[in-house]
C-alpha cells in the first residue's frame, strides 16, 4: 500500500486524497525495447529523487495531476510490452500517455541501428545498449531546469544541485514504502525566494535564466506546442532568445525535452570524454554527430550509457529505494 505524508521542507504541498488503485495496464512497445537501459538515461544517476528504479525492475514517478497526487510504476513483463499500474490522479489515460512520452516507447530507431553498424567503435556499444529508446521529460519545464541546472559542471555536481533543489521545493509521497518526490513546477519555483534557491546551489547566472525561462513559460511565451511546429534549428533559435540558454542548453532542452533527435549538445566535455572512453581515443564529436545525420541525438545517450556501464550503475537500483530495501 502506499501512503502520503507531508514533506519536513517546502512550501507546496498535494492535496490528501485516497489513491484509488487501477488494474495494471498493458502499454506496447516498439521493440527493441530495455526499460532498465532508458530509465538509467532518463535518470541519469541513481541519485535522482523523481525518477526511481528498483532492484526488482520497477519504475517509479510521482506527479501532480490538478493537484492530486498520480504515482505511476511501470515493469517490463516481456519485449513487445509494458506494464503500467496507475494510482490515483484524475485521469489514467493521460499518465499512461506521459510513459509513452517519458520512455520513448514507440520510437523507431533502424535508421540509428543502421548508421551506427557503419562506425566500428560505436557498433559494439550500440549492441550492448540496444533497446534504449530515446528518453523525455514530462513537461517543457523540467527540461529547461535540467539543461541549466547541468551547464558547465560535471554530471554529480549538478546532479547534487538538482537533489538539494527537489529537497527544498517538491512534494513528497511514498509508494511500498519507497519515498519518491514530485518535480516542482514552474509556479513553485517562482513563488521560492531567491535567497532560498541560491542556498539549494543554484548560482546567481543559472537562478536568473531559469526565472526567465519560468516567467515566459507561464506568460505563454514560451511554449512546447510552438516549438514543435519549428524546425530544430528554428527551435534552438527561439529558446536562446531566453538570456542564458545558449547552442548547447537549447540542445539539451530540444533533445530530452521534445525528443528532437536531430539536436546534439557540442562542445560538451562530457561527451567528449565519454567518446573517448568508448573509442579508446579522442574524437571530434561534430563530425559524428553530423555523420549521423537525424539521429544524432541517440549518440548522446549511448555516450552517456557507456560512462554508466563503466562505473556499474546502468539498471543500479536508485539510491531511496536501495535505503527503503535496508531499513525494511
Amino acid at each position: 500500500m502506499s501512503a502520503m505524508h507531508r514533506p519536513t521542507v517546502g512550501t507546496i504541498h498535494l492535496q490528501v486524497h485516497h489513491r484509488p488503485v487501477r488494474e495494471v495496464a498493458t502499454l506496447p512497445v516498439v521493440a527493441p525495447f530495455r526499460l532498465d537501459l532508458t530509465v538509467s538515461a532518463l535518470r541519469r544517476l541513481p541519485s535522482n529523487l523523481v525518477d526511481v528504479y528498483t532492484a526488482d525492475g520497477r519504475y517509479l514517478r510521482a506527479c501532480n495531476d490538478d493537484g492530486i497526487s498520480t504515482i505511476t510504476c511501470v515493469t517490463q513483463p516481456n519485449n513487445a510490452a509494458l506494464a503500467v499500474r496507475v494510482e490515483g490522479g484524475p485521469d489514467t489515460q493521460r499518465a499512461l500517455a506521459r510513459v509513452r512520452r517519458m520512455l520513448g516507447t514507440d520510437r523507431e530507431l533502424d535508421l540509428f541501428y543502421k548508421q551506427a553498424e557503419q562506425i566500428s567503435w560505436l557498433a559494439p556499444l550500440v549492441h550492448r545498449v540496444r533497446g534504449i529508446k530515446p528518453p523525455r521529460y514530462p513537461s517543457l519545464w523540467e527540461a529547461c531546469v535540467n539543461a541549466v541546472v547541468f551547464q558547465q559542471i560535471s554530471l554529480h555536481a549538478a546532479s547534487s544541485i538538482m537533489r538539494r533543489l527537489i529537497t527544498t521545493l517538491a512534494d513528497h509521497t511514498v509508494y511500498d514504502g519507497i519515498p519518491l518526490a514530485v518535480f516542482p513546477d514552474v509556479e513553485q519555483f517562482l513563488r521560492t525566494s531567491d535567497a532560498t534557491l541560491r542556498a539549494a546551489g543554484l548560482s546567481a547566472g543559472k537562478l536568473s535564466t531559469l526565472q526567465r525561462a519560468a516567467r515566459a513559460i507561464v506568460a505563454d511565451e514560451l511554449n512546447e506546442e510552438n516549438l514543435q511546429t519549428l524546425s530544430t534549428a528554428h527551435a534552438a533559435l527561439l529558446l536562446r532568445e531566453i538570456k542564458g540558454i545558449g547552442p548547447w542548453t537549447a540542445a539539451v532542452i530540444l533533445l530530452r525535452g521534445l525528443g528532437r533527435l536531430d539536436a546534439f549538445p557540442a562542445n560538451d566535455s562530457g561527451v567528449a570524454a565519454n567518446l573517448a572512453l568508448v573509442a579508446g581515443t579522442p574524437l571530434d564529436a561534430a563530425a559524428i554527430a553530423d555523420a549521423l545525420g537525424s539521429q544524432r541525438g541517440m549518440l548522446y545517450f549511448c555516450l552517456l550509457l557507456a560512462r554508466l556501464e563503466s562505473r556499474g550503475e546502468i539498471g543500479k537500483a536508485s539510491d531511496v529505494a536501495r535505503q527503503s530495501a535496508l531499513e525494511g
